[in-house]
């Protein structure tokens, strides 16, 4: 970086293929918000496509091979072109933590990751928690040591920051503290491109609740399922829209035996503009999950100005304060008697107006602002 030009920057984002919309959301925002600022940064997206090698064998089960391509990515192809980009940009910034493997074939002292969450180390740092297969174990190793080598680790929360010193994975003056932001569709008034109505259209104006997330444990489906039936005998009326990927098999043998396929809606992937709408639907959204890393449904509903009743964890009353309602980690009972008291209005959310005052917080500027001044830093020591 010469006196004078802009820094140039890569953003290691995650294949597209790779069906993340958190991680797709937080690149392309970088990307964007980077992008706008040309008389100080020189931003390139480097997103690689996953490879469909695997995937073309016979006799080989679908998620079985995608797992496999996955692997060989992350491992393998994204990193051989990571060490081919190393001298064509003055830093990197890597999107997602669960590819800070990419920092063996980068320059470390140039180069930065966001730790969303320490899921992905979770195996290494407290096996008892989390026991996995050596194979597993070693592969998250492999990605927590290019963590640890990185000159910069951006964190969306100060929960996510304690517990990274918690277990000496970064000295405190590596770190940085540059939280999401809200995309400008959710908003308390609808977007272009919103069809969302056509999405509810099953529905026939029926209320409903809505989830945003994937299905993964720490999701809590399970609660989720629980708290809505209980809910549904009071409440017959009232339905459950669920965005975020198909559900395992244990997950679907759970919604059968509970009788909610009729009052179960999950549209497929949805763009952000509709995705509001549902937002500004909903008589709440729920967010049980166990642990989060910081909980973009949150800000993503609160700007859209719909109640929020969240599980009681430090990171999500960090992000939502006094703006939302909290209830404990998968007590169903807690959470129904909440929920039943919204529905027959014996209980207030919080202040429309104190759910968006809340959201107005967190913008994708004050984010690319805080990435941009760190690595500009970096390159000046």
């Amino acid at each position: 970086m010469s006196a004078g030009s802009p820094l140039k920057l890569a953003l290691l984002m995650d294949p597209r293929e790779e069906g993340w919309p958190s991680m797709d959301l937080v690149g392309e925002a970088l990307l964007e918000g980077l992008s706008a600022l040309p008389s100080e940064v020189t931003v390139t997206g480097v997103r690689p496509t996953l490879p469909r090698l695997v995937q073309r064998l016979p006799r080989v089960n679908g998620r079985t091979a995608f797992n496999a391509d996955r692997l060989l990515t992350r491992f393998g192809a994204y990193p051989v072109r990571a060490l081919l980009a190393r001298g064509r940009y003055d830093a990197f910034h890597v999107v997602d933590h669960s590819y800070a493997q990419l920092v063996h074939a980068l320059p470390a002292r140039r180069t930065g990751v966001y730790c969303h969450d320490l899921d992905a180390f979770r195996s290494v740092l407290e096996p008892h928690r989390e026991p996995r297969p050596t194979w597993f174990r070693l592969m998250a190793r492999t990605t927590l040591l290019g963590l640890e080598r990185a000159a910069v680790v951006f964190h969306g929360t100060q929960a996510v920051r304690a517990e990274l010193l918690a277990h000496g994975v970064v000295a405190p003056e590596r770190l940085v503290w540059a939280p999401p932001g809200v995309s400008p569709e959710y908003r308390p008034e609808p977007s272009p491109g919103d069809t969302s109505a056509s999405v509810l259209a099953p529905l026939g104006g029926r209320p409903y609740l809505l989830h945003v997330g994937s299905y993964i444990p720490r999701k809590r489906l399970d609660v989720l399922f629980e708290v809505f039936a209980a809910l549904r005998a009071r409440h017959p009326e009232l339905r459950l829209v669920q965005q975020g990927g198909a559900l395992t098999p244990a997950q679907r043998e759970l919604v059968a035996r509970l009788g909610l396929g009729d009052a179960l809606l999950q549209p497929p992937k949805l763009d952000r503009a509709t995705l509001a709408g549902l937002y500004r639907g909903a008589r709440a959204v729920l967010v049980p999950s166990e642990a989060e890393g910081f909980g973009l449904p949150v800000i993503e509903a609160l700007a859209c100005g719909a109640p929020v009743v969240a599980s009681d964890l430090p990171v999500l009353r960090e992000v939502g304060d006094t703006a939302c309602l909290y209830r404990p980690v998968g007590d169903v009972a807690a959470w129904v008697t909440t929920l039943d008291a919204l529905l027959s209005g014996r209980q207030l959310p919080p202040t429309r107006e104190a759910r968006l005052e809340r959201a107005r917080r967190f913008t994708w500027q004050a984010h690319t602002r805080t990435v941009l001044e760190a690595y500009l830093r970096l390159l000046q020591r």
